[in-house]
Protein backbone atom coordinates (compact mmCIF):
# COMPACT_ATOMS: atom_id res chain seq x y z
CA UNK A 1 0.00 0.00 0.00
CA UNK A 2 1.73 3.19 -0.96
CA UNK A 3 1.83 6.14 1.92
CA UNK A 4 2.18 9.69 2.02
CA UNK A 5 5.90 10.89 2.05
CA UNK A 6 7.00 13.98 3.49
CA UNK A 7 10.52 15.28 4.43
CA UNK A 8 9.22 16.36 8.30
CA UNK A 9 6.44 15.02 9.81
CA UNK A 10 5.02 17.66 12.93
CA UNK A 11 2.41 15.65 15.25
CA UNK A 12 0.47 18.69 17.31
CA UNK A 13 -0.70 22.05 15.55
CA UNK A 14 0.04 23.66 19.34
CA UNK A 15 2.28 26.21 20.34
CA UNK A 16 5.68 24.25 20.01
CA UNK A 17 4.59 22.33 17.23
CA UNK A 18 3.30 25.50 15.28
CA UNK A 19 6.65 26.89 15.77
CA UNK A 20 8.32 23.90 14.41
CA UNK A 21 6.58 23.23 11.60
CA UNK A 22 6.00 27.60 10.85
CA UNK A 23 9.45 27.72 10.56
CA UNK A 24 10.70 24.08 8.89
CA UNK A 25 8.40 25.30 5.84
CA UNK A 26 9.87 29.18 5.86
CA UNK A 27 13.18 27.03 5.72
CA UNK A 28 12.10 25.76 2.04
CA UNK A 29 14.25 22.92 2.75
CA UNK A 30 12.00 20.30 2.67
CA UNK A 31 8.68 18.97 3.10
CA UNK A 32 5.87 19.28 5.83
CA UNK A 33 3.19 17.22 7.31
CA UNK A 34 1.49 18.28 10.28
CA UNK A 35 -0.96 16.20 12.38
CA UNK A 36 -3.74 17.30 14.47
CA UNK A 37 -6.07 15.55 16.56
CA UNK A 38 -8.75 18.82 16.56
CA UNK A 39 -10.43 20.54 14.20
CA UNK A 40 -10.34 24.51 13.02
CA UNK A 41 -10.08 27.42 15.40
CA UNK A 42 -13.55 28.98 14.55
CA UNK A 43 -15.14 29.38 18.12
CA UNK A 44 -14.95 32.41 19.18
CA UNK A 45 -14.16 31.43 23.20
CA UNK A 46 -10.62 31.21 21.44
CA UNK A 47 -10.59 34.51 20.29
CA UNK A 48 -12.48 36.82 22.94
CA UNK A 49 -9.78 36.75 25.65
CA UNK A 50 -12.76 37.22 28.25
CA UNK A 51 -14.17 34.00 26.88
CA UNK A 52 -11.71 31.43 27.37
CA UNK A 53 -13.47 30.38 30.60
CA UNK A 54 -15.88 28.59 28.26
CA UNK A 55 -13.11 26.87 26.46
CA UNK A 56 -11.96 25.17 29.53
CA UNK A 57 -14.04 22.33 29.68
CA UNK A 58 -15.88 22.57 26.04
CA UNK A 59 -15.41 18.96 24.54
CA UNK A 60 -15.25 20.52 20.74
CA UNK A 61 -12.13 22.66 22.48
CA UNK A 62 -10.17 20.72 24.77
CA UNK A 63 -9.20 17.09 25.52
CA UNK A 64 -10.62 16.91 29.54
CA UNK A 65 -8.57 14.80 30.88
CA UNK A 66 -8.64 14.44 34.54
CA UNK A 67 -6.08 13.02 36.93
CA UNK A 68 -6.42 10.06 38.90
CA UNK A 69 -7.01 10.78 42.66
CA UNK A 70 -4.65 12.25 44.66
CA UNK A 71 -3.60 11.80 48.24
CA UNK A 72 -2.47 14.82 48.81
CA UNK A 73 -5.52 16.98 47.85
CA UNK A 74 -7.85 14.62 49.59
CA UNK A 75 -8.62 12.21 46.95
CA UNK A 76 -9.82 14.48 44.84
CA UNK A 77 -9.80 14.02 40.59
CA UNK A 78 -9.37 16.92 38.64
CA UNK A 79 -10.31 18.62 35.27
CA UNK A 80 -6.88 18.72 33.40
CA UNK A 81 -7.87 21.23 30.03
CA UNK A 82 -5.52 20.28 27.35
CA UNK A 83 -6.38 22.36 23.96
CA UNK A 84 -7.51 19.61 21.32
CA UNK A 85 -7.91 22.18 18.21
CA UNK A 86 -5.85 24.25 15.66
CA UNK A 87 -3.41 25.94 18.12
CA UNK A 88 -3.69 23.17 20.66
CA UNK A 89 -3.52 24.87 24.73
CA UNK A 90 -1.76 27.95 23.00
CA UNK A 91 -5.50 28.24 21.67
CA UNK A 92 -7.32 27.97 24.84
CA UNK A 93 -4.97 29.41 27.72
CA UNK A 94 -4.56 32.47 30.00
CA UNK A 95 -3.18 34.53 27.73
CA UNK A 96 -0.03 35.08 30.07
CA UNK A 97 2.93 35.57 28.87
CA UNK A 98 6.17 34.78 31.17
CA UNK A 99 9.45 33.03 30.17
CA UNK A 100 11.01 32.01 33.74
CA UNK A 101 13.66 33.34 35.91
CA UNK A 102 16.90 33.14 33.84
CA UNK A 103 18.67 31.06 36.74
CA UNK A 104 15.64 28.21 35.71
CA UNK A 105 17.38 27.77 32.59
CA UNK A 106 21.22 27.37 33.90
CA UNK A 107 20.13 24.79 35.96
CA UNK A 108 18.91 23.11 32.91
CA UNK A 109 22.40 23.41 31.27
CA UNK A 110 24.23 22.38 34.65
CA UNK A 111 21.96 19.27 34.55
CA UNK A 112 24.21 18.15 31.39
CA UNK A 113 21.94 20.04 28.82
CA UNK A 114 24.58 22.02 26.76
CA UNK A 115 23.34 24.86 24.84
CA UNK A 116 20.02 25.72 27.42
CA UNK A 117 21.44 28.37 29.68
CA UNK A 118 19.70 31.84 30.14
CA UNK A 119 21.91 33.64 27.82
CA UNK A 120 22.01 31.15 24.91
CA UNK A 121 17.94 30.43 24.88
CA UNK A 122 17.08 34.09 25.96
CA UNK A 123 17.85 34.29 21.21
CA UNK A 124 14.99 32.45 20.99
CA UNK A 125 12.87 34.36 23.00
CA UNK A 126 13.62 37.42 21.52
CA UNK A 127 13.55 36.29 17.78
CA UNK A 128 10.16 35.19 18.27
CA UNK A 129 8.48 38.04 20.15
CA UNK A 130 7.16 40.96 18.85
CA UNK A 131 6.98 43.18 21.96
CA UNK A 132 4.93 46.08 22.14
CA UNK A 133 5.29 48.31 24.88
CA UNK A 134 8.33 49.01 27.07
CA UNK A 135 11.26 46.96 26.60
CA UNK A 136 15.30 46.86 27.36
CA UNK A 137 16.49 45.74 23.71
CA UNK A 138 19.15 43.34 25.48
CA UNK A 139 16.12 41.23 26.68
CA UNK A 140 13.10 42.11 24.68
CA UNK A 141 12.38 40.88 20.23
CA UNK A 142 10.43 43.35 18.71
CA UNK A 143 10.15 41.69 14.99
CA UNK A 144 8.63 37.84 15.90
CA UNK A 145 5.25 36.73 14.71
CA UNK A 146 4.04 36.49 18.56
CA UNK A 147 2.86 39.43 19.55
CA UNK A 148 3.13 40.44 23.21
CA UNK A 149 1.63 43.12 24.41
CA UNK A 150 0.61 45.32 27.99
CA UNK A 151 -2.96 45.90 29.45
CA UNK A 152 -5.20 48.52 27.98
CA UNK A 153 -5.41 50.69 31.09
CA UNK A 154 -4.75 50.35 34.48
CA UNK A 155 -7.08 49.20 36.74
CA UNK A 156 -8.23 51.19 40.38
CA UNK A 157 -8.29 47.57 42.41
CA UNK A 158 -4.96 46.10 40.51
CA UNK A 159 -3.13 49.53 41.49
CA UNK A 160 -4.37 49.61 44.92
CA UNK A 161 -3.07 45.93 44.88
CA UNK A 162 0.44 46.93 43.83
CA UNK A 163 0.42 49.65 46.00
CA UNK A 164 -0.39 47.64 49.61
CA UNK A 165 2.12 44.69 48.47
CA UNK A 166 5.00 47.39 49.10
CA UNK A 167 4.16 47.70 52.35
CA UNK A 168 5.13 44.07 52.72
CA UNK A 169 8.63 44.67 50.75
CA UNK A 170 7.47 43.89 47.51
CA UNK A 171 8.16 46.53 44.39
CA UNK A 172 6.60 46.99 41.13
CA UNK A 173 8.68 44.88 38.50
CA UNK A 174 9.99 46.92 35.86
CA UNK A 175 9.62 43.96 33.27
CA UNK A 176 9.99 40.06 34.51
CA UNK A 177 10.41 39.06 31.10
CA UNK A 178 13.59 41.09 31.51
CA UNK A 179 17.12 40.99 34.37
CA UNK A 180 14.84 41.12 36.94
CA UNK A 181 11.51 38.75 37.82
CA UNK A 182 11.14 39.68 41.35
CA UNK A 183 7.74 42.11 42.36
CA UNK A 184 4.74 42.67 41.27
CA UNK A 185 3.05 43.79 37.88
CA UNK A 186 0.48 43.57 35.32
CA UNK A 187 0.68 40.38 33.52
CA UNK A 188 2.13 40.44 29.53
CA UNK A 189 0.04 38.95 27.23
CA UNK A 190 -0.90 37.34 24.08
CA UNK A 191 -3.71 40.02 23.22
CA UNK A 192 -3.78 41.98 19.95
CA UNK A 193 -6.33 44.42 18.96
CA UNK A 194 -8.40 42.71 20.94
CA UNK A 195 -7.88 39.02 19.89
CA UNK A 196 -5.97 36.16 20.94
CA UNK A 197 -2.81 35.93 19.38
CA UNK A 198 -2.82 31.83 18.71
CA UNK A 199 0.88 30.17 17.82
CA UNK A 200 -0.76 28.09 15.41
CA UNK A 201 -2.46 31.70 13.69
CA UNK A 202 0.71 33.49 13.41
CA UNK A 203 3.58 30.64 12.98
CA UNK A 204 1.73 28.34 11.11
CA UNK A 205 -1.28 29.47 9.19
CA UNK A 206 0.88 31.88 6.59
CA UNK A 207 2.78 28.16 5.97
CA UNK A 208 -0.27 26.72 5.30
CA UNK A 209 -2.25 29.37 3.50
CA UNK A 210 0.81 29.48 0.94
CA UNK A 211 0.43 25.65 0.19
CA UNK A 212 3.85 24.91 2.37
CA UNK A 213 2.54 23.22 4.92
CA UNK A 214 0.08 20.02 5.01
CA UNK A 215 -2.01 20.62 7.52
CA UNK A 216 -4.31 17.38 8.59
CA UNK A 217 -7.50 17.82 11.18
CA UNK A 218 -9.41 15.88 13.09
CA UNK A 219 -6.23 13.24 12.84
CA UNK A 220 -5.70 11.44 16.17
CA UNK A 221 -1.96 9.67 15.97
CA UNK A 222 -2.43 5.93 16.81
CA UNK A 223 1.15 4.81 16.31
CA UNK A 224 4.80 5.93 15.08
CA UNK A 225 6.24 3.42 13.20
CA UNK A 226 9.47 1.87 13.71
CA UNK A 227 11.69 -0.15 11.64
CA UNK A 228 14.47 -1.11 14.04
CA UNK A 229 15.49 1.73 15.93
CA UNK A 230 14.33 4.19 13.46
CA UNK A 231 11.12 5.96 13.23
CA UNK A 232 10.15 6.14 10.33
CA UNK A 233 6.90 7.59 9.94
CA UNK A 234 3.35 7.74 12.04
CA UNK A 235 0.07 5.82 11.40
CA UNK A 236 -2.94 8.32 12.41
CA UNK A 237 -6.94 7.85 12.01
CA UNK A 238 -9.10 10.31 10.69
CA UNK A 239 -12.57 9.37 9.52
CA UNK A 240 -12.88 6.40 11.30
CA UNK A 241 -9.98 5.02 8.86
CA UNK A 242 -6.17 4.22 9.68
CA UNK A 243 -3.83 6.20 7.61
CA UNK A 244 -0.08 6.34 6.98
CA UNK A 245 2.49 9.54 6.28
CA UNK A 246 6.03 8.42 6.25
CA UNK A 247 9.07 10.91 7.20
CA UNK A 248 12.19 10.75 5.20
CA UNK A 249 14.32 12.56 7.63
CA UNK A 250 12.17 13.34 11.10
CA UNK A 251 8.98 12.56 13.32
CA UNK A 252 8.70 15.49 15.28
CA UNK A 253 6.23 14.70 18.26
CA UNK A 254 4.78 18.17 19.95
CA UNK A 255 2.06 16.60 21.01
CA UNK A 256 2.32 18.47 24.70
CA UNK A 257 3.21 16.98 27.96
CA UNK A 258 0.34 14.49 28.38
CA UNK A 259 -0.22 13.52 24.41
CA UNK A 260 3.68 13.29 24.07
CA UNK A 261 4.55 10.80 26.15
CA UNK A 262 1.18 9.00 25.65
CA UNK A 263 2.16 8.66 21.88
CA UNK A 264 5.40 7.01 22.54
CA UNK A 265 4.30 4.50 25.07
CA UNK A 266 1.16 3.78 22.58
CA UNK A 267 4.13 2.99 20.17
CA UNK A 268 5.70 0.52 22.29
CA UNK A 269 8.41 3.14 23.58
CA UNK A 270 8.75 3.37 27.56
CA UNK A 271 9.02 1.58 31.27
CA UNK A 272 8.79 -2.10 29.81
CA UNK A 273 7.24 -3.10 32.72
CA UNK A 274 4.26 -0.57 32.60
CA UNK A 275 4.02 -1.39 28.62
CA UNK A 276 3.66 -4.97 28.91
CA UNK A 277 0.55 -4.48 32.20
CA UNK A 278 -1.38 -2.01 29.76
CA UNK A 279 -1.09 -4.60 26.69
CA UNK A 280 1.72 -3.29 24.67
CA UNK A 281 4.49 -4.79 22.89
CA UNK A 282 7.99 -3.31 23.71
CA UNK A 283 9.91 -1.60 21.24
CA UNK A 284 12.33 0.40 22.90
CA UNK A 285 12.66 0.17 26.63
CA UNK A 286 12.77 3.86 28.19
CA UNK A 287 11.95 4.20 31.17
CA UNK A 288 12.02 7.66 31.73
CA UNK A 289 8.80 8.11 29.52
CA UNK A 290 5.94 9.74 31.27
CA UNK A 291 7.34 10.19 34.23
CA UNK A 292 8.79 13.29 35.86
CA UNK A 293 5.62 15.02 35.92
CA UNK A 294 5.16 18.96 37.15
CA UNK A 295 2.44 21.30 37.03
CA UNK A 296 1.90 24.73 39.41
CA UNK A 297 -0.60 23.51 41.83
CA UNK A 298 -2.66 26.90 43.11
CA UNK A 299 -4.78 27.58 46.10
CA UNK A 300 -7.32 30.72 45.68
CA UNK A 301 -8.64 33.38 48.07
CA UNK A 302 -11.97 35.37 47.20
CA UNK A 303 -12.81 38.52 48.95
CA UNK A 304 -15.58 40.71 48.93
CA UNK A 305 -15.28 43.73 47.65
CA UNK A 306 -16.61 47.21 49.02
CA UNK A 307 -16.00 50.47 47.84
CA UNK A 308 -15.00 50.38 44.12
CA UNK A 309 -16.34 48.28 40.98
CA UNK A 310 -15.07 44.73 40.47
CA UNK A 311 -15.38 42.91 36.51
CA UNK A 312 -18.01 40.80 38.50
CA UNK A 313 -20.69 44.03 37.91
CA UNK A 314 -19.22 44.99 34.48
CA UNK A 315 -20.55 41.79 32.88
CA UNK A 316 -23.99 41.54 33.63
CA UNK A 317 -27.05 43.42 32.45
CA UNK A 318 -26.68 46.91 30.77
CA UNK A 319 -22.96 47.03 31.68
CA UNK A 320 -22.53 44.14 29.91
CA UNK A 321 -24.40 45.28 27.28
CA UNK A 322 -22.04 48.35 26.87
CA UNK A 323 -19.11 45.96 27.17
CA UNK A 324 -19.85 44.16 23.95
CA UNK A 325 -20.44 47.56 22.35
CA UNK A 326 -16.98 48.64 23.34
CA UNK A 327 -15.21 45.23 21.78
CA UNK A 328 -17.52 45.05 19.05
CA UNK A 329 -16.71 48.54 17.93
CA UNK A 330 -13.08 49.46 19.77
CA UNK A 331 -11.74 45.84 21.23
CA UNK A 332 -11.29 47.62 23.85
CA UNK A 333 -12.58 46.86 27.28
CA UNK A 334 -13.57 43.43 29.84
CA UNK A 335 -13.57 41.13 26.93
CA UNK A 336 -10.07 41.72 25.85
CA UNK A 337 -8.90 40.97 29.43
CA UNK A 338 -7.04 38.20 30.56
CA UNK A 339 -8.53 36.25 33.77
CA UNK A 340 -5.70 37.03 35.95
CA UNK A 341 -4.11 40.90 36.05
CA UNK A 342 -1.21 40.65 38.34
CA UNK A 343 1.35 38.01 38.97
CA UNK A 344 3.73 39.00 42.00
CA UNK A 345 6.96 37.10 42.11
CA UNK A 346 8.21 36.66 45.84
CA UNK A 347 10.38 35.22 48.40
CA UNK A 348 8.86 32.94 51.19
CA UNK A 349 12.27 33.48 53.11
CA UNK A 350 14.66 36.91 52.20
CA UNK A 351 17.40 34.94 52.25
CA UNK A 352 16.66 33.00 49.54
CA UNK A 353 18.59 33.99 46.01
CA UNK A 354 15.18 33.41 43.64
CA UNK A 355 11.37 34.18 44.06
CA UNK A 356 9.73 30.37 44.83
CA UNK A 357 6.49 30.84 45.76
CA UNK A 358 3.96 33.38 43.28
CA UNK A 359 0.10 35.36 44.04
CA UNK A 360 -1.57 36.37 41.02
CA UNK A 361 -4.72 38.90 41.28
CA UNK A 362 -7.57 39.82 39.65
CA UNK A 363 -11.03 41.75 40.18
CA UNK A 364 -12.99 39.46 39.63
CA UNK A 365 -14.28 35.86 41.09
CA UNK A 366 -15.34 32.82 40.81
CA UNK A 367 -17.85 30.34 42.47
CA UNK A 368 -15.42 27.67 44.00
CA UNK A 369 -12.29 29.63 42.57
CA UNK A 370 -12.23 28.17 39.53
CA UNK A 371 -12.55 29.77 35.60
CA UNK A 372 -16.23 30.01 35.43
CA UNK A 373 -19.34 32.37 35.49
CA UNK A 374 -18.29 34.94 38.02
CA UNK A 375 -19.83 35.72 41.47
CA UNK A 376 -22.80 37.28 41.70
CA UNK A 377 -21.27 39.76 44.59
CA UNK A 378 -17.97 42.20 44.16
CA UNK A 379 -15.22 40.00 44.38
CA UNK A 380 -11.60 39.66 43.77
CA UNK A 381 -9.31 36.59 43.43
CA UNK A 382 -5.81 35.75 44.64
CA UNK A 383 -4.36 32.18 43.75
CA UNK A 384 -0.64 30.98 45.24
CA UNK A 385 1.22 28.64 43.80
CA UNK A 386 4.56 27.49 44.41
CA UNK A 387 7.21 28.07 41.71
CA UNK A 388 9.37 24.86 41.45
CA UNK A 389 7.22 22.51 42.94
CA UNK A 390 8.96 19.00 44.44
CA UNK A 391 6.22 16.81 43.69
CA UNK A 392 6.38 14.35 40.56
CA UNK A 393 3.90 13.06 39.32
CA UNK A 394 3.14 10.42 36.02
CA UNK A 395 1.41 9.79 32.86
CA UNK A 396 0.85 6.65 32.12
CA UNK A 397 -0.89 4.77 28.67
CA UNK A 398 -3.72 2.38 30.29
CA UNK A 399 -4.56 0.35 27.51
CA UNK A 400 -3.64 0.04 23.47
CA UNK A 401 -6.03 2.32 22.62
CA UNK A 402 -5.07 5.54 21.37
CA UNK A 403 -8.55 6.40 22.06
CA UNK A 404 -8.72 5.44 25.91
CA UNK A 405 -6.99 8.47 28.42
CA UNK A 406 -3.97 7.47 29.86
CA UNK A 407 -3.48 7.92 33.67
CA UNK A 408 -2.41 11.55 34.98
CA UNK A 409 -0.89 11.65 38.50
CA UNK A 410 0.55 14.94 39.21
CA UNK A 411 0.93 13.69 43.05
CA UNK A 412 0.16 17.31 44.28
CA UNK A 413 1.24 18.80 47.35
CA UNK A 414 2.81 15.53 48.06
CA UNK A 415 6.42 16.87 48.57
CA UNK A 416 6.61 18.60 52.20
CA UNK A 417 8.46 21.54 50.90
CA UNK A 418 5.29 21.73 48.15
CA UNK A 419 2.88 22.10 51.63
CA UNK A 420 5.30 24.69 52.96
CA UNK A 421 5.40 26.85 49.92
CA UNK A 422 1.89 27.07 49.02
CA UNK A 423 1.04 28.51 52.60
CA UNK A 424 3.43 31.08 52.79
CA UNK A 425 2.34 32.11 49.49
CA UNK A 426 -1.18 32.50 51.05
CA UNK A 427 -0.49 34.24 54.30
CA UNK A 428 1.63 36.66 52.17
CA UNK A 429 -1.39 37.35 49.88
CA UNK A 430 -3.11 37.96 53.06
CA UNK A 431 -1.26 40.39 53.92
CA UNK A 432 -1.43 42.10 50.69
CA UNK A 433 -4.88 42.52 51.44
CA UNK A 434 -4.64 43.67 54.60
CA UNK A 435 -2.99 46.27 53.76
CA UNK A 436 -3.81 49.75 52.69
CA UNK A 437 -4.56 51.17 50.43
CA UNK A 438 -5.75 47.94 49.52
CA UNK A 439 -7.86 47.22 52.75
CA UNK A 440 -9.83 49.63 52.47
CA UNK A 441 -11.79 48.02 49.30
CA UNK A 442 -12.18 44.74 51.56
CA UNK A 443 -15.21 44.48 52.71
CA UNK A 444 -14.07 40.19 54.21
CA UNK A 445 -12.66 37.25 53.11
CA UNK A 446 -15.36 35.15 51.23
CA UNK A 447 -13.41 32.06 50.67
CA UNK A 448 -11.85 30.14 52.57
CA UNK A 449 -12.80 33.09 55.60
CA UNK A 450 -10.71 34.19 58.28
CA UNK A 451 -11.80 30.99 60.51
CA UNK A 452 -8.80 29.47 58.26
CA UNK A 453 -6.02 30.61 60.29
CA UNK A 454 -3.37 27.83 60.98
CA UNK A 455 -0.89 26.58 58.50
CA UNK A 456 -2.95 23.48 58.77
CA UNK A 457 -6.24 24.82 58.07
CA UNK A 458 -4.80 27.00 55.08
CA UNK A 459 -3.20 23.36 53.71
CA UNK A 460 -6.74 21.77 53.92
CA UNK A 461 -8.34 24.80 52.13
CA UNK A 462 -5.63 23.99 49.62
CA UNK A 463 -6.29 20.43 49.65
CA UNK A 464 -9.52 20.65 49.34
CA UNK A 465 -10.34 23.11 47.31
CA UNK A 466 -7.09 24.02 45.17
CA UNK A 467 -6.84 23.40 41.70
CA UNK A 468 -4.45 23.23 38.81
CA UNK A 469 -2.89 26.28 36.81
CA UNK A 470 -2.67 23.97 33.48
CA UNK A 471 1.28 24.30 33.81
CA UNK A 472 1.97 20.51 33.09
CA UNK A 473 5.34 19.40 31.77
CA UNK A 474 8.58 17.37 32.14
CA UNK A 475 7.08 14.29 31.04
CA UNK A 476 9.84 13.35 28.18
CA UNK A 477 12.67 14.65 30.47
CA UNK A 478 15.80 16.58 28.51
CA UNK A 479 19.39 15.28 29.49
CA UNK A 480 22.31 12.85 29.10
CA UNK A 481 20.94 8.94 28.89
CA UNK A 482 23.33 8.08 31.88
CA UNK A 483 20.17 9.37 33.96
CA UNK A 484 17.79 6.81 33.61
CA UNK A 485 14.67 10.02 33.90
CA UNK A 486 15.89 11.54 30.74
CA UNK A 487 14.40 11.14 27.33
CA UNK A 488 15.62 13.27 25.02
CA UNK A 489 19.01 14.74 24.79
CA UNK A 490 19.60 18.37 24.44
CA UNK A 491 19.02 18.78 20.97
CA UNK A 492 15.59 16.78 22.28
CA UNK A 493 16.08 13.45 19.96
CA UNK A 494 15.08 10.61 21.59
CA UNK A 495 17.45 8.81 23.72
CA UNK A 496 18.25 5.17 21.52
CA UNK A 497 16.18 6.19 18.66
CA UNK A 498 16.89 8.32 15.41
CA UNK A 499 14.40 10.34 12.89
CA UNK A 500 12.71 10.83 15.92
CA UNK A 501 12.64 14.90 18.23
CA UNK A 502 10.36 15.62 20.90
CA UNK A 503 9.37 19.47 20.84
CA UNK A 504 7.04 20.79 23.54
CA UNK A 505 7.21 21.10 27.43
CA UNK A 506 7.33 17.68 28.40
CA UNK A 507 11.09 18.19 27.50
CA UNK A 508 11.80 20.67 30.42
CA UNK A 509 13.90 18.94 33.30
CA UNK A 510 12.81 21.15 35.91
CA UNK A 511 9.86 23.75 36.14
CA UNK A 512 10.54 27.13 35.93
CA UNK A 513 8.79 30.06 37.65
CA UNK A 514 6.68 30.42 34.66
CA UNK A 515 3.56 29.93 32.58
CA UNK A 516 4.42 27.38 29.81
CA UNK A 517 3.21 29.23 26.60
CA UNK A 518 6.36 31.21 25.84
CA UNK A 519 8.62 28.80 27.10
CA UNK A 520 6.99 26.25 24.59
CA UNK A 521 7.58 28.60 21.77
CA UNK A 522 11.18 28.73 22.70
CA UNK A 523 11.49 25.27 22.77
CA UNK A 524 9.79 25.12 19.27
CA UNK A 525 12.73 27.86 17.77
CA UNK A 526 15.51 25.96 18.86
CA UNK A 527 13.94 22.38 17.41
CA UNK A 528 13.20 23.87 14.18
CA UNK A 529 17.09 24.97 14.30
CA UNK A 530 17.89 21.67 15.39
CA UNK A 531 15.95 19.77 12.58
CA UNK A 532 17.66 22.37 10.33
CA UNK A 533 21.04 21.56 11.22
CA UNK A 534 21.76 25.18 11.47
CA UNK A 535 24.32 26.54 14.16
CA UNK A 536 23.16 28.39 17.25
CA UNK A 537 22.09 31.76 17.41
CA UNK A 538 24.75 33.85 18.71
CA UNK A 539 24.78 33.71 22.70
CA UNK A 540 23.51 36.83 24.52
CA UNK A 541 26.07 39.36 26.36
CA UNK A 542 23.73 39.98 29.55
Amino acid sequence: MAHDCFDYVVIGAGSAGSVVAGRLAEAGKGTVCVLEAGGRDWHPAIHVPAAVVYALGNPRLDWMYRTAAGSGIAGRSILQSRGKVFGGTGAINGHVCTRGHRSDFDDWAEQGNPGWTYAEVLPYFQRLEGRIGPGDARYRGRTGPFTITDIDAPDPLCEAFMDAAASQGIERAKDYNAAIQEGIAYVQRSIHKGRRVSPARVFLHPAVRRGEVDLRLDSQVVRLCLDGNRVTGVTYRRGGREETVLARREVILSAGAIGSPHILQLSGIGDGTYLKQSGIAVRHALPGVGTNLQDHFAARIVLRIQGARSINERVRGLPLLREVAKFAFLRKGVLTLTPTLLYCFAKSDPALSRGDIQVSFTPASYPGGVWSGLDRFPGATMACWQQRPESRGHVQAKSADPFDAPEIQPNYLVADADQRAIVSAMRLARAIAASEPFAQYVEREAWPGLDAASDDELLEHARQNGNTTYHVMGTCRMGPDSDARNVVNHRLEVHGLTGLRVADTSVIPDMPAANTNVPALMIGERAADFALGRPPLPTADV
